[in-house]
C-alpha cells in the first residue's frame, strides 16, 4: 500500500523452491527433520501446493499428508496430517508443532516405523516469495471486484492468502484496504474474514470472492 489509504495496490507473486539437502525417509526421520528444518519449509510444504500445478492426490492438502499417503502408504496418518488448518494457528511454530504432535502420536501407536522406498524419500525444500508489482491501481471496492476477476493466482495468492501472515491483524490485503472506508463495507469485511482458503484450489477461492463481493455490494447498492 502507498501512503494514500483509498488506493489499492496490485502486486503479483511467485513461490520459488530452494533445495535444502535434508531430506527423510521413514516416518521417525520426517519428524525429526520438521522439528529443526527452516520455517520456510513448513511454509512452502503446507502452502506451496496451491501455486503449484496437482496432479496426484489433491485431496491431500500438504505434501506431509500427500508423501504419508503415498509413500509410506499410511491413510490414517496421511488423513490426519490434512486435516490440520494452518489459518487457525497464529504462526509457523505453532503450525509446526501441530505436524510434530500427529507424527510422534502416529508413531506410539505403530508396531514397526513405515519407510519410503530409497528413491521416493521426502525432500525438504525451503520456499522464497518474489513479488511483483503489476502497475495496476484500485480506487473503489467496486473496482477492485473487476479487478479481482482478471486477477492472476498468484495476485490471488498474495492478497488473500500470504497477507494473513504478512499484516499485523493476520486479515487479508482486501479487508484491510476496505477498513480504509470506515463502516461503509463492515459486512464486506466480515464475509471475507469466514473465508477459509487453505481447502480451496486458487481458482476456487478466486471464484468464492467474486460471489462474496458480488453479493455484498449489490445487496448495498439495494439498500
Amino acid at each position: 500500500m502507498n501512503d494514500n489509504i483509498n488506493i489499492f495496490e496490485i502486486k503479483d507473486c511467485a513461490l520459488i523452491a530452494l533445495a535444502t539437502g535434508e531430506r527423510a525417509q521413514n516416518l521417525r526421520e520426517l519428524g525429526e527433520r520438521l522439528r529443526n528444518t527452516d520455517g520456510a519449509c513448513v511454509y512452502y510444504h503446507v502452502w506451496g501446493s496451491m501455486l503449484r500445478p496437482r496432479f496426484d492426490d489433491p485431496e491431500y492438502q500438504n505434501d506431509f499428508a500427500a508423501w504419508a499417503y503415498r509413500e509410506l502408504h499410511d491413510q490414517a496418518l496421511a488423513e490426519k496430517l490434512t486435516s490440520v488448518d494452518p489459518t487457525r494457528f497464529s504462526d509457523l511454530e505453532d503450525l509446526r508443532r501441530e505436524f510434530i504432535d500427529i507424527i510422534e502420536e502416529r508413531l506410539d501407536e505403530l508396531e514397526y516405523i513405515p519407510w519410503a522406498k530409497s528413491n521416493r524419500q521426502f525432500f525438504f525444500v525451503r520456499s522464497q516469495v518474489v513479488v511483483f508489482d503489476t502497475n495496476m491501481r484500485v480506487e473503489t471496492p467496486q473496482s477492485l471486484l473487476e479487478h479481482i476477476k482478471k486477477m492472476s493466482h498468484g495476485s490471488i495468492f498474495y492478497h488473500f492468502v500470504e497477507a494473513r501472515r504478512r499484516n499485523a491483524s493476520r486479515a487479508d490485503d482486501f479487508s484491510e484496504w476496505l477498513k480504509s472506508f470506515g463502516e461503509a463495507h463492515e459486512t464486506l469485511v466480515k464475509a471475507l474474514s469466514i473465508i477459509d482458503p487453505y481447502f480451496n484450489t486458487l481458482k476456487e477461492l478466486q471464484n468464492e470472492l467474486i460471489t462474496t463481493f458480488e453479493k455484498t455490494l449489490k445487496g448495498k447498492q439495494g439498500n
